[in-house]
């Protein structure tokens, strides 16, 4: 599996972790009846978005570089 493709099946499976979290958060909130959930509950998601925008970011600027390269970006 070459580095592209790579970057991209983690991508997946990161937004998975991050819905997952964002899920846990609200069900947490939900059952805390009025009261804050523990702090690690809430920033939780947190991890699974910053590289949810780090490998996002490195594809969104994939065919950009590949211009600027000169070269075209095989799908």
């Amino acid at each position: 599996m070459n580095w592209n493709k790579w970057i991209r099946q983690f991508h997946r499976w990161v937004a998975i972790v991050f819905t997952l979290t964002v899920i846990a958060n609200f069900v947490a909130l939900a059952q805390s009846g009025g009261a804050m959930p523990p702090p690690w509950v809430t920033y939780s998601p947190l991890l699974p978005l910053a590289l949810l925008i780090l490998t996002g970011l490195y594809m969104f600027v994939l065919p950009y570089a590949a211009k600027w390269r000169g070269t075209s970006q095989a799908s």
